[in-house]
């Protein structure tokens, strides 16, 4: 039990390593920037907390 345990959190670590390195080498490469350059970068999805929504369906309901 304890060495799958090992395995899945070395298996976790090296996914984490391999994806980082790959992102960062994406980005300082001549095609990453090219990409970027064209298509730009996407930003994050925002997210908006149901008390917002409503805070600001109320607000409109007042008006």
């Amino acid at each position: 039990m304890e060495s799958i345990l090992l395995w899945i959190v070395g298996l976790i670590i090296l996914y984490v390593i391999i994806y980082l390195a790959v992102k960062d080498a994406i980005d300082k490469s001549e095609v990453g920037k090219i990409l970027i350059k064209k298509y730009g970068i996407k930003e994050e999805i925002v997210t908006i907390s149901n008390e917002d929504i409503e805070k600001e369906l109320e607000d409109d309901e007042r008006r």
